[in-house]
């Protein structure tokens, strides 16, 4: 069974959220939260508290399992364009340039390797 959890307009870019989300993909629970706890990146702390929050649906999905037994691991996590304020600087000469402030949006899946308590 597995649980998902979203993060929403998360004001960095795509780009920079994505080399954290890459260093966790596919690890257990326990290490991908290790990892993002000595990660001195802004976005791994934001990525920590998603990660705790679908482990936390998790558990509200399996009621009674254990998280030691069920051997949690991040299933998916993709970082998608959020929208972009678009506002000028002033330039030389009278002119003005265009800064695009990016924002993002995660989706966390974490599932179990153990089948915990089937419900077929």
């Amino acid at each position: 069974m597995e649980a998902i959890a979203k993060l929403k307009d998360v004001p960095t870019s795509p780009r920079k959220m994505r080399l954290v989300v890459d260093l966790i993909r596919g690890k257990k629970v326990n290490i991908a939260l290790n990892i993002l706890k000595f990660e001195p990146k802004e976005g791994a702390k934001r990525v920590s508290k998603l990660l705790q929050s679908a482990i936390a649906n998790w558990e509200n999905k399996n009621q009674g399992a254990k998280i030691e037994e069920a051997d949690l691991y991040v299933k998916t996590i993709t970082v998608d364009c959020g929208r972009m304020l678009k506002r000028l600087r002033p330039a030389p000469q009278g002119r003005a340039h265009r800064v695009r402030k990016r924002s993002n949006h995660v989706t966390l899946v974490v599932d179990s390797l153990v089948n915990v308590g089937s419900q077929e």
